[in-house]
């Protein structure tokens, strides 16, 4: 679809972050007192209405550009390795180019999850110019219904318009679980993500707070269906979901609030998108002594939690100090137990 200029370009700057990517997992892997991912809310507001998603409201105003600076400033100072913007929904930022930009300016890695509704072509020119790394775009049906219009049927002019102008890497999420109605369309979006050379994951959508659903027979076919179809290292770093789809716990120790950071639109720190208010420190006042504090925090949630992000960046550190959930981490998202 792609004309060979643009093949070549987009070839170089997936070298580009290929090695970006390699000197991150290094550092990760070195030193354990630094972030390695942190999501940064810049509006709240969406501009739908997922009946599952508890991350939006439709009155936000969006966080000026000149705090958003700050708080990209301060997760760089902390050793930042990787900023997502994430919402509601960022595209509604007026300055949202800016915002990426100032995260590229540190030499950090730059991502963006949309739904993927306000793309044209001239928006991902303008996002290519301003560095974007990568996007992700979850689309959990094929047809709209009343769970969800984040739909293969209305976006897939979108993913056609990513197909020809990204330069950056694009990731199409199908999802399973959570009130889908039709599993089998995770597949047809998955097919349709590859067959545009996008890469495809598939995710179990969670409850209210972010908690386990097993999955039930037909969702489980597709889910390791999908599971073949995804490249190699997606299917190595969330091999978590194996459990979640058979409604097994995951014994591991999760790193939030230190190796990942959830900052919300009031730019506090909360361990993930279905935690917030934990710890709620502002990110101004972040230290590596509240790093290393949350290293060894064991969060009672992490077992039945489907977070792909905050399970990913853990990776890094399983071997150090696999998790094995105490006694007192028993019943309660939140009762937390201090391990040495």
């Amino acid at each position: 679809m792609a004309s060979n200029p643009i093949n070549l370009r987009r070839r170089l700057r997936s070298l580009g972050r290929n090695l970006r990517g390699a000197r991150m997992v290094a550092r990760a892997f070195m030193s354990t007192e630094h972030p390695v991912l942190a999501h940064l809310i810049p509006i709240r507001r969406c501009n739908l209405a997922c009946e599952y998603c508890n991350e939006y409201d439709d009155f936000s105003q969006p966080v000026t550009t000149e705090i958003m600076f700050q708080r990209v400033d301060k997760l760089a100072e902390l050793g930042t390795s990787i900023i997502t913007i994430s919402g509601g929904e960022p595209l509604l930022h007026p300055e949202l180019d800016e915002i990426i930009h100032r995260i590229r300016k540190h030499s950090m890695i730059a991502g963006l999850i949309t739904n993927g509704y306000l793309l044209v072509a001239d928006r991902i020119e303008r996002l290519n110019k301003a560095g974007l790394e990568w996007l992700q775009i979850s689309i959990d049906n094929v047809t709209p219904d009343d769970v969800s219009k984040k739909s293969l049927k209305v976006l897939d002019k979108k993913l056609e318009l990513l197909a020809r102008h990204a330069d950056f890497h694009v990731n199409i999420n199908s999802v399973v679980g959570g009130g889908v109605r039709n599993p089998q369309d995770a597949l047809t979006i998955g097919k349709r993500a590859l067959e545009l050379g996008f890469s495809s994951t598939i995710g179990i959508i969670h409850d209210g707070s972010g908690q386990l659903q097993p999955l039930g027979d037909e969702e489980r076919r597709i889910y390791h269906e999908m599971k073949a179809l995804e490249k190699r290292t997606f299917t190595r770093v969330n091999a978590f979901q194996d459990n979640i789809a058979q409604g097994r716990p995951n014994q591991w120790r999760c790193r939030a609030g230190s190796r990942y950071l959830y900052i919300c639109e009031d730019g506090l720190v909360h361990y993930c998108s279905q935690q917030r208010g934990y710890p709620g420190i502002p990110l101004e006042k972040y230290t590596v002594a509240d790093i290393r504090r949350e290293y060894v925090t064991e969060k009672s949630c992490a077992p039945h939690c489907t977070v792909s992000c905050v399970h990913q960046v853990s990776i890094f550190d399983s071997w150090r100090a696999p998790q094995r959930p105490a006694p007192a981490a028993v019943s309660g998202a939140n009762s937390l137990v201090h391990i040495d």
